[in-house]
């Protein structure tokens, strides 16, 4: 009887963990792999079972630059965040009182924000006028532009991983290395910055896989001949319709975040993504 009862208060246990657990798997399974499938499936049957939708995205030149492109400019916004990220991250890190980052304003907004600023009547505008320098350059809808947005939008992300790792690393080690000799710099570089790399690492992969999809702030300032991924995906579908051709892109495009991760993940440890 005794053994039957710890039998039956197992099978209890395991169904409770069960029911807790299900709500978060349908979820998953319903927002995630169920539309990631239907994609997967559409992209090989649209319009008839076949592999063409891949084979012309790496046959074609225009796609392969569109690909390239989309790479160059997430490694630049992410080396962009992290030379200004980790200098704020350090600050925020050896202060005492209390400094947050906001998440408040959104995107979108922080975007068209820099419509104005970059435009013919905004600050930067009315600053060549004023200094007397001529009419301003064209920043708006260039790369530059483009590359600047992005920057902006994803710079949080890469201060709080900097910040979440920089927190934990004891003020002590720095006050020892210099007890024994070594100047500011040199505790820095020797002792501080080697404790701040998984912060650096987690940064980078957040804010680069991040980029990689980004898709407002490059089609409101960027240019169509620094068209991203995303907006390929956009065009195909929205313009021509091409909902088969438009699902390879983003498998293709879903493949290479998930190398990505699966790489930092060799190295590193998904895990501490999350601190």
């Amino acid at each position: 009887m005794p053994a039957f009862r710890g039998a039956g208060l197992i099978s209890r246990d395991s169904l409770t963990a069960w029911l807790l657990v299900a709500p978060a798997v349908v979820c998953v399974v319903v927002l995630f792999i169920v539309p990631i499938g239907y994609v997967l499936l559409l992209s090989v049957t649209d319009p008839t079972v076949s592999l063409d939708h891949y084979r012309r995205f790496f046959t074609v030149p225009l796609y392969a630059n569109v690909m390239v492109n989309t790479f160059r400019t997430s490694l630049i916004v992410t080396l962009a965040c992290l030379a200004l990220g980790y200098p704020l991250a350090y600050v925020m890190a050896r202060r005492d009182d209390a400094l947050a980052v906001s998440f408040w304003t959104g995107f979108v907004v922080r975007t068209y924000a820099w419509l104005i600023i970059l435009g013919n009547k905004g600050p930067v505008a009315a600053t060549y006028a004023f200094a007397g320098w001529g009419s301003p350059p064209q920043l708006l809808f260039t790369s530059f532009s483009s590359t600047l947005g992005m920057t902006h939008v994803l710079l949080p992300y890469m201060v709080l991983a900097l910040y979440g790792v920089m927190r934990k690393i004891d003020p002590s080690y720095m006050r020892a290395a210099e007890s024994l000799g070594a100047r500011p710099f040199g505790a820095f570089r020797l002792v501080f910055l080697p404790l701040s790399l998984a912060g650096v690492v987690n940064g980078c992969v957040l804010v680069f896989t991040m980029c990689l999809g980004f898709y407002v702030t490059p089609i409101l300032l960027g240019t169509p001949k620094d068209m991203m991924i995303s907006q390929l995906i956009s065009q195909q579908i929205e313009d021509l319709l091409a909902w088969g051709f438009a699902s390879a892109i983003a498998v293709v495009l879903l493949a290479c975040t998930l190398v990505l991760l699966g790489i930092y993940n060799r190295f590193a440890g998904l895990d501490r993504l999350w601190g």
